[in-house]
């Protein structure tokens, strides 16, 4: 027995932090009846469907005139005719920890939660503050989605990056776990398991790496069954490199403008102008054997338009594009090109609006991939959905409403395939089974999000 001080370990009794936003427990019956239900797997809306939930599962999904009579008795019934009932969005791309700031991410997470979002893929951040948000979302002590984080690779000249020192405050930035310099002279076993240790679903590739040293790092994560989330262009590594070394998911559409040049220099040196007239027309060449290897490969592509457009240079954390850059304009047209070739397109913001927005801000995303890629409503839902969960490694527990899933669900007054409009109609958001009413949402203040 372990004796600490004159105590006993066995006994000490913990009073730990309320969770006043925990998951249902494994004996509550809820079932959602009579919903159009939106199920995320492809299918038409079916009226009259009846969602069976228990705990934080759903166990059953049926329509309502073949439902067992004697669940009425034993579950609470949500009465849900007139309603809308769609699979919880997840945001393919936030940072919650550059530079940690808790009010902050607990504001965001909060708008997230209330607005519908279940779950997000943070790209790598201080991950000593991610790792707590994460597990206080999870037992249920703040509201906000889950989080399903990276751990940062990248060559050693990235590492004078200002967020690296940010994020690495109190270490060296490149040699903490989370955000690591590597080299051909790295023990990648070692610094791939001390990455998985930080509890990260994938490794993030970032930049200065070349595609063999790419192709290496996705070998041993993949090995140690990690995810690889890669950057489109890791100059010098162009983007049909990066697709090639294995990665699951590149990011940024406007990093595909590097596809057609022979060559890409290196992180920190001088960069060729690109040639924008040629994405225009939606058919580039180049980009279009490299999305017909993508869909080989199952690659997705996390396409941030909105974080290249004027709503970026006006939010938060994004200062204005220099001219002649990509902007959403030509991201738009490349992720439009990519999803008629059959690339699945997820939805990620790597962004944050003003304190004043009341909705998520991957509601700015779904309207770039609507309006700028061209998407139809569909896709673009499906992308919240049922791509962002893939790319978070999460497709077998959310994404869609299927029996064994989790309860990630949200309840609309109105259709969000009539239009993405709707998507602000949201009466109230499930998320593992419990239910958060729209109505008790806490609007931000000025101060909860940093102005930089």
């Amino acid at each position: 027995m372990l004796v600490v001080g004159t105590l006993a370990w066995s006994s000490l009794t913990w009073a730990g932090a309320p969770t006043p936003f925990a998951a249902t427990g494994s004996d509550s019956l809820v079932l959602y009846r009579w919903a159009t239900l939106i199920d995320g797997t492809g299918q038409p809306p079916r009226p009259d469907m009846d969602v069976l939930v228990s705990g934080e599962r759903i166990v059953r999904v049926v329509p309502d005139r073949e439902l067992a009579p004697d669940l009425l008795t034993k579950a609470k019934v949500v009465d849900l005719r007139g309603r809308y009932l769609m699979p919880g969005l997840i945001d393919s791309h936030v940072h919650l920890a550059t530079p940690p700031n808790r009010r902050q991410a607990e504001a965001i997470m909060r708008r997230d939660l209330y607005g519908g979002v279940t779950a997000v893929r943070d790209m790598a951040d201080d991950l000593r503050a991610l790792g707590d948000i994460t597990r206080a979302s999870r037992v249920g002590e703040i509201a906000g989605p889950d989080i399903y984080y990276a751990a940062l690779m990248a060559g050693p000249r990235f590492f004078t990056d200002e967020r690296t020192i940010q994020v690495s405050a109190g270490a060296v930035a490149g040699k903490v776990p989370w955000m690591q310099a590597v080299t051909s002279a790295t023990d990648l076993p070692l610094a791939v398991a001390e990455a998985k240790g930080t509890y990260a679903t994938a490794i993030k590739l970032y930049a200065d790496l070349t595609a063999d040293m790419a192709a290496r790092i996705t070998a041993e994560a993949h090995r140690q069954h990690m995810l690889v989330w890669a950057h489109a262009t890791l100059y010098p590594a162009k983007p049909s490199e990066v697709v090639a070394a294995g990665v699951d998911a590149i990011s940024h559409a406007c990093l595909l403008v590097r596809e057609p040049q022979a060559h890409v220099s290196r992180w920190g040196e001088p960069r060729d102008p690109v040639a924008l007239e040629s994405f225009k027309d939606g058919n580039n060449p180049a980009l279009a054997r490299l999305f017909k290897a993508m869909v080989r490969r199952g690659t997705l592509l996390d396409a941030t338009v909105w974080t290249y457009g004027a709503a970026a240079a006006a939010s938060v954390n994004s200062p204005p594009l220099p001219p002649r850059s990509c902007d959403d304009t030509i991201g738009g047209i490349i992720t439009g090109q990519a999803w008629r070739a059959g690339v699945q397109v997820s939805a990620g913001t790597d962004n944050i609006a003003p304190w004043t927005d009341h909705w998520p801000d991957l509601f700015h995303e779904l309207d770039q991939l609507s309006s700028k890629a061209g998407m139809p409503i569909a896709a673009v839902i499906n992308s919240a959905t049922l791509v962002s969960a893939r790319a978070a490694g999460q497709e077998h527990e959310m994404g869609s409403i299927e029996t064994g899933k989790l309860a990630n669900m949200v309840v609309l007054a109105r259709n969000p395939l009539d239009s993405l409009a709707n998507l602000q109609s949201v009466i109230m958001t499930v998320k593992r089974g419990r239910a958060f009413h729209r109505s008790d949402f806490v609007p931000l203040v000025q101060g909860d999000i940093t102005d930089l």
